[in-house]
């Protein structure tokens, strides 16, 4: 059985990204891409109702390409646990209020026992300053937080 990946928002925001003259934009799509050309096929990917949610807001045309992607994903319901613990993310952690989309998210990854969260989002996902209590809060709860990370560190197999 292959590992498990909880596709976040920002991975589907790369993948569509338009040319930037930001380098470090440039370089996280690159990456993105790269890992989702050569790497993803190793890895059984799962998303949210709460990913297809933000994907469908903003420019019509990037909304449609971001939804194209997902549409054979599988979905991790966002059940009472999973919505449980993002509650005690959110109460328990250094994870602001206004996270509570991104508490949503590291919770069906971690109710649903994914491998991995994969994000860009590294403000509030994928931060080694939040991830510590994350883990404790996930343990108290008879869960284990996935790996959470940016496509970077799954490139190499």
């Amino acid at each position: 059985m292959s590992e498990t990946v909880y596709i976040e928002t920002s991975i589907l925001g790369y993948l569509t990204a338009r040319p930037s003259r930001n380098l470090v934009l440039v370089a996280n799509t690159e990456v993105t891409r790269e890992w989702w050309d050569t790497r993803r096929s190793g890895f059984d990917l799962y998303t949210s109702q709460a990913v297809l949610k933000e994907v469908a807001q903003g420019d019509a045309e990037m909304a449609s390409r971001r939804l194209e992607i997902l549409c054979d994903f599988p979905l991790l319901e966002l059940n009472q646990s999973v919505l449980d613990l993002a509650e005690q993310f959110l109460e328990r952690s250094n994870l602001p209020s206004k996270a509570d989309v991104d508490a949503v998210h590291i919770a069906a990854a971690t109710v649903h026992g994914m491998d991995y969260l994969l994000t860009w989002n590294c403000k509030h996902i994928a931060n080694a300053q939040i991830q510590g209590k994350l883990a404790e809060i996930s343990l108290d709860f008879g869960y284990e937080l996935p790996i959470l990370c940016t496509p970077y560190e799954l490139l190499e197999g």
